[in-house]
């Protein structure tokens, strides 16, 4: 009995944020098209979004039906796609298009547009040099992050506002510049950190001396962060019973990692909500939008929301750099890493690492789990 009860904290903190699913990289498709809206998860929205109950549900809606309309705007695009967002203000999907004809196929599908100099594939190739430029080392300490960002039509390469002189950043600053649009951003009050923590008793899973949190519940066990344990690796539950072992694990490069479970421990489609929200089950793994409200499940700081604010970043970890990261407006601290970060009841991704905190503030970025689902052959655990 102690194993059953185990499983259902340990495993279910794996899954507070999850919303996403299947096999490879295609996302699965709700179950339900409009599920119930728990009102612990309204109450978290308006409390970290600042929005009335009403503004929380009215956005939640805008942000599934923008979610659905993606992949049929950017085929709309074609050729000419700029990247897409979805803009708070008018609770619309936004796609960027370089060419009129193109943007009024795109109006067609019901998507707003805006006219850009730069097709995503061009930013994207900026990004890819500038990756190759800091190369396995990574980039200077000061150098936070770079990402393709479609609302501004550049690659945004974030670093630390007190290392802006430093003369290795600048001399990393200067290349990137000359890899093609780039801006520079001096935002950045420290440098970004992996979320894990020494053993503290009550916490959902442990690797030796390291405490991490689960992620999401697989058929078999479950996906967490790859800097939390390597292949072999032995796992005790937050009770520490023997609960499983790590199977796959990357990290730099990318942070994810798959754990295989037994021991009188199994998998269910729900996320913890630590009493904050209810527990959250998870239906499928549908990527949700830039600006969408996304919220992360850890067992440090528990329940916490924001929103979404790029893709495919680049994050330069003082272990080296990790590729295809999502970074979010959400809070996150030491123990928190490999956590559920969920959209409505479509999983996203699994906490990697950020900078601040939960009192003062801060960003997060995850690593995407469908990019996990297909690494390793994996099936998500939904209902």
């Amino acid at each position: 009995m102690r194993h059953r009860i185990g499983l259902r904290i340990g495993l279910s903190a794996l899954l507070l944020l999850g919303m996403w699913g299947g096999t490879s990289l295609a996302p699965a498709v709700a179950s339900t098209p409009n599920p119930p809206v728990s009102p612990g998860l309204l109450t978290a929205l308006q409390r970290d979004l600042g929005l009335t109950e009403q503004q929380a549900r009215e956005r939640l809606a805008q942000e599934r039906a923008a979610t659905a309309l993606q992949d049929k705007a950017r085929r709309a695009a074609g050729s000419a796609y700029g990247g897409s967002w979805f803009d708070a203000d008018s609770g619309r999907l936004t796609v960027a298009v370089t060419g009129d004809r193109n943007a009024e196929a795109v109006r067609a599908t019901g998507a707003a547009t805006r006219l850009v100099q730069h097709t995503a594939e061009e930013l994207d190739a900026v990004k890819v040099r500038i990756d190759r430029q800091a190369g396995a080392k990574g980039a200077p300490r000061g150098v936070s992050s770079w990402r393709v960002d479609p609302q501004t039509n550049q690659v945004v390469v974030d670093v630390v506002a007190s290392l802006k002189n430093d003369s290795a950043v600048r001399a990393f600053a200067d290349r990137a510049r000359r890899t093609g649009s780039v801006r520079i951003r001096a935002t950045m009050t420290e440098p970004p950190a992996t979320f894990s923590a020494g053993t503290v008793g009550g916490d959902p899973y442990y690797t030796g001396n390291v405490r991490c949190s689960i992620g999401f519940s697989v058929h078999g066990g479950f996906v967490t962060a790859g800097h939390c344990g390597r292949p072999g690796n032995f796992v005790r539950g937050w009770d520490g019973s023997d609960m499983g072992t790590f199977q796959g694990s990357s990290f730099p490069g990318d942070d994810y990692a798959y754990v295989s479970v037994g021991h009188g421990w199994w998998t269910v489609p729900v996320v913890l909500g630590w009493g904050t929200v209810p527990d959250q089950l998870v239906r499928g793994s549908a990527e949700a939008p830039v600006g969408a409200s996304i919220c992360r499940s850890g067992s440090t700081t528990h329940w916490h929301c924001g929103t979404l604010l790029a893709k495919n970043e680049t994050v330069n970890y003082q272990q080296g750099s990790v590729h295809q990261m999502t970074k979010t407006s959400v809070c996150a601290e030491p123990g928190d890493s490999g956590g559920s970060f969920i959209s409505g009841d479509q999983a996203q991704g699994v906490t990697s690492g950020g900078w601040g905190n939960c009192s003062g503030g801060g960003q997060t970025w995850y690593q995407p789990v469908n990019e996990i689902l297909w690494r390793y052959g994996l099936t998500l655990h939904t209902i």
